[in-house]
């Protein structure tokens, strides 16, 4: 390296005498000299001291100021040489050994890594090709965690090296990032560069593999990384945590706990301690270990200053997911969100706490959803961070399906963004494209670790296909093999959910005594139990109606569960309750069942408009069947059967063997005495479930009504007995029976001896 200039040599081999400021000038330059001589003879305290003496003399020395910046850094001084290298940026701004060498070391600290980055940025614009630059600027933004321009660089470094010292970083980044695809592939090359796997690498590896479905092999690289590191440091804790994380993929919830224990009561391992509760919790569906990883990230916040973006990032999701931590959630996005503004996934974020934290209404959130992405992001960093988002929120939203699934096939790696499309398809009665979609969460690496979720969903599935036996099995073979208590609780309520509609409500009402009595603090399942008995005729609608009084009074201002809404619309429409219709509608508009209670209100003093609001929900949710069978119903309410007709219909060309259209069809065919067609209908309902009770029991009433009698009874006997022999008391059926004996008995001018008294 050139270090003194060329006619500064000159000068002092000629001993040329120029007058008292030149002398001057070739003193410092001798010393200049010197101290470069003392630093490449070892002697680094002599050269800071001889920098330092040619610093003061002239304080705007670039030359002596890069002399003594060079001998801090081999002194180990980081800190003053970063000093010294910021004086020269005033003095030279483009010195291109000052920028590289902040940049350098800019990952010494991680409040040097912005100015790592701003500095790497500046020497870029310089020299655009400098790819050792530019994957140093790559490797800090990874550690800042501003994963979309951290892989921007590595994008164009990657392709021309097989630098270990690069593949390793850019590995991690991509781990991190949620790319693990290319991870691995980038561990591969590492490893084949003769990178080593150790430390933090195999932290990301571990994390790699396991994301891609490979636990087992996870498992094995953590364990003989943690035994590689018996001492209690901060590299063990962070391996602890990494551990515990996979161990709590894998179910293994004692070991990953006992691996945490250690960690508690810590202040300098708050932060791996949340991340691994978070994923404890995730995996365990304990929501207790997810809130108390809230906590950690709101201590971690309150007590360090200049935390990365990265992490902030990561609190924000923590926090965004438990209802008293949103507030401060949105906080930091908005923060986040004013730091990086070309980031669409903290736009979308920022709806999302805004809706949860009540500042949008549900319509609202859809509309600035829609209007904000029109197309996904051309970012893949984004476009994963928005699946992430869009798939923990619960439920999830059906006005937002084509977004889930433009994520779902636009690159996001969210695997579980299947999975709530499922949901909202299940919700709107498209069933075979439920499956579909549940089949390809199934065949993901976190599909095939979640199983229990699948099968709750495909028991729904299945009891709205009218397949009970099948549903009811999966449900009870769920309450014998799982211990994680959301599952438990949704296949009770299932399985409750088969035996109502199999007409067992005895043995319905006490699973929900069982859920009752586990969870006594648990407003939601006495609502429950409450609509289930209702339904029964165990209760007067009065009764039914001082449980939800009760119930909304106990709620008060927290989100209303679902079993609010099942009684909501199992109850009889009412005008009292037309402003609690139109207040759940913002939670969930599209319950068609609320849909129908608010719209039977207005029908009864404005039949015109409730026809016309129906029609509208048909034209803007073209998909969603549930509103057919809304329109559908008013249709008949107000006396517009040919309107009731072609929603029934609409329904049955999309799916023709859709049992409840069949029904509804087939009893509007009924009611306006169109016998043939009728009993066509519910044969075809029969066909696809030969236990369909309304079918079985709407047969004799069209035998009964053509004059049959005899032959309705003896129907109305059969299904008795196949009931009875299936454990089911089907008061109904006894009442029907015991309606047309007494019409038969009449018509033969015998008086029914229960009337004789």
């Amino acid at each position: 390296m050139a270090i003194v200039k060329p006619l500064t040599m000159t000068i002092l081999a000629a001993g040329l005498w120029l007058g008292t400021g030149s002398l001057a000038w070739a003193q410092g330059s001798a010393s200049l000299s010197r101290g470069y001589t003392q630093l490449a003879e070892g002697q680094v305290d002599v050269a800071i001291a001889t920098f330092q003496r040619l610093t003061q003399q002239n304080p705007n020395d670039v030359e002596a100021l890069q002399g003594l910046a060079i001998a801090y850094r081999r002194a180990g001084r980081e800190a003053e040489a970063l000093d010294i290298y910021q004086r020269i940026l005033t003095l030279d701004p483009d010195n291109r050994l000052a920028l590289s060498t902040i940049g350098f070391l800019g990952e010494f600290r991680p409040q040097w890594q912005p100015l790592g980055i701003d500095a790497l940025t500046r020497l870029l614009r310089l020299q655009p090709e400098d790819q050792t630059a530019r994957a140093q600027r790559a490797k800090l933004y990874y550690y800042q965690g501003l994963f979309s321009q951290s892989l921007a660089d590595y994008s164009q470094v990657l392709p021309h090296t097989n630098d270990a010292t690069i593949l390793g970083p850019a590995a991690e980044a991509h781990t991190f990032s949620g790319d693990y695809r290319t991870a691995l592939n980038l561990f591969d090359r590492y490893r084949s560069a003769g990178g080593t796997i150790q430390g933090d690498r195999a932290i990301a590896y571990g994390q790699a593999l396991r994301e891609s479905g490979q636990i087992d092999a996870a498992v094995q690289i953590l364990e003989q990384e943690l035994r590689r590191t018996p001492d209690p440091n901060p590299q063990q804790m962070r391996l602890r945590g990494a551990l515990a994380s996979t161990y709590a993929a894998n179910r293994q919830f004692p070991a990953a706990l006992e691996l945490l224990q250690p960690l508690r009561n810590r202040n300098d391992a708050r932060l791996t301690l949340a991340r691994a509760l978070t994923a404890v919790g995730d995996y365990s569906q304990q929501p207790s270990y997810n809130q108390e990883a809230a906590n950690l990230y709101g201590q971690v916040l309150a007590t360090t200053a200049d935390l990365s973006p990265g992490v902030r990032r990561e609190a924000s999701f923590a926090l965004g997911n438990q209802p008293e931590h949103q507030r401060q959630a949105l906080q930091l996005v908005d923060q986040l969100a004013t730091e990086q503004p070309a980031d669409a996934s903290l736009t979308l974020q920022r709806q999302l706490l805004g809706y949860q934290t009540g500042q949008l209404s549900h319509a609202a959130l859809v509309q600035q959803v829609r209007s904000t992405f029109p197309s996904l992001p051309g970012d893949g960093v984004q476009v994963r961070t928005m699946g992430q988002l869009l798939s923990r929120l619960n439920p999830p939203l059906p006005e937002l399906l084509p977004l889930y699934q433009s994520l779902a096939a636009g690159g996001s790696d969210a695997a579980f963004l299947h999975f709530r499309i499922a949901q909202v398809l299940t919700q709107q009665g498209r069933l075979p494209e439920a499956q579909a979609s549940l089949a390809t969460y199934t065949n993901t690496p976190a599909g095939r670790r979640d199983p229990d979720t699948v099968q709750l969903l495909l028991a729904d599935i299945e009891q709205r296909q009218g397949n009970l036996a099948q549903s009811s099995q999966r449900y009870q073979a769920l309450l014998n093999t799982t211990q994680l208590p959301p599952i438990r609780a949704g296949a009770t309520q299932g399985l409750a959910s088969v035996y109502q509609t199999q007409g067992r409500f005895t043995e319905a009402l006490a699973l929900y005594d069982q859920l009752i009595a586990a969870h006594p603090q648990n407003v939601a399942y006495p609502l429950g139990r409450t609509a289930l008995a209702y339904q029964a005729g165990l209760i007067t609608e009065a009764q039914a109606s001082a449980g939800l009084t009760q119930g909304l009074q106990q709620l008060g201002t927290a989100p209303p569960p679902t079993e609010l809404i099942t009684l909501v619309t199992v109850l009889p429409p009412s005008p009292e309750r037309a402003g609690l219709y139109q207040s759940l509608l913002t939670v969930d508009p599209g319950n068609g069942q609320l849909q129908l209670r608010s719209l039977q209100v207005l029908a009864t003093t404005n039949p015109g408009q409730a026809q016309a609001q129906a029609a509208q929900l048909v034209a803007a949710n073209p998909n969603h069947l549930d509103l057919y069978f809304v329109q559908g119903e008013i249709a008949q309410q107000t006396g517009n059967d040919e309107q009731a007709r072609q929603s029934y219909q609409a329904i049955l060309q999309r799916q023709p063997t859709n049992p409840d259209a069949l029904l509804a069809l087939g009893g509007l065919e009924f009611q306006l005495g169109n016998y043939d067609q009728a009993d066509r209908l519910y044969q075809q309902a029969l066909a696809q479930d030969s236990q369909n009770s309304t079918a079985r029991t709407s047969l004799a009433a069209l035998n009964a009504v053509q004059g049959r009698p005899l032959a309705a009874l003896g129907q109305l006997r059969a299904w008795q007995q196949d009931q009875r022999a299936r454990g089911i008391v089907d008061g109904q059926v006894s009442r029907q029976r015991q309606q047309i004996q007494e019409t038969l008995l009449q018509q033969r001018g015998i008086q029914p001896p229960w009337e004789r008294f």
